[in-house]
């Protein structure tokens, strides 16, 4: 009898740890889907901003249209592109094909005083911002999510209930050695011109606390 009960109880631990295991399983993937859900948003977002700024552009460098053009086929397949490995894809070829397109525009001074131009970049500096804070939460996720799909004994309810493993949001390896080549674009650059602040001018110094303030000069 007591043996009887000593294999029920083991049974029921046994059975309470398959179940915790496979709903933290459950719990894990929905945190990686709500994640990427949160990155595909910001590049919708991003893409969104694309076809103003090459706009913007065009008129003062309308001869440039092979930029242009690999410019809107980058914007095209990213788009197009359905989860994270597609994405991760088409993010290498959008970055070189942007940075082509600030390099034009590094050639037209009036252009890059063209308050349009400066808050569409700025407003593209801040959405890359955003996608690279949601692609590490994103990245951190699936990594937890990954280590648990390989690990034992989680990986006896990984195969039982055929939880797959996710893939990363980032660009290959191949790929990011050529976007280093590309041409960058300075955002700080694009933010002291939008608010007023002169590029490498260092923000006017506070008095320290309870020093006078300076006489007034006489006329003479």
């Amino acid at each position: 009898m007591i043996a009887l009960i000593v294999v029920l109880v083991i049974i029921v631990v046994i059975a309470l740890a398959l179940v915790a295991s496979y709903n933290r399983f459950v719990s894990q993937r929905n945190a990686v889907q709500n994640a990427w859900s949160d990155i595909d948003t910001e590049l919708k977002r991003r893409y969104d901003l694309i076809p103003n700024l090459v706009s913007t552009v065009q008129g003062y460098a309308a001869h440039e249209r092979g930029v242009f053009e690999e410019v809107a086929q980058a914007r095209s397949v990213g788009l197009q592109a359905q989860g994270p490995a597609a994405a991760s894809a088409a993010e290498g070829p959008f970055q070189m094909a942007l940075g082509h397109l600030f390099a034009v525009a590094e050639n037209y001074p009036e252009l890059k005083a063209n308050q349009n131009f400066l808050q569409l970049q700025a407003t593209l500096a801040d959405t890359e911002d955003r996608i690279q804070a949601a692609r590490q939460i994103y990245n951190s996720n699936v990594q937890q999510f990954n280590t648990r799909i390989q690990a034992f004994p989680s990986n006896v309810i990984a195969n039982m209930f055929h939880f797959q493993a996710a893939a990363f949001f980032q660009i290959d390896a191949a790929q990011r050695a050529v976007v280093a080549e590309a041409p960058k674009v300075d955002f700080s650059a694009i933010t002291n011109a939008t608010y007023g602040q002169a590029p490498g001018a260092a923000p006017a110094a506070s008095p320290a606390p309870g020093t006078p303030p300076a006489p007034p000069t006489s006329g003479a």
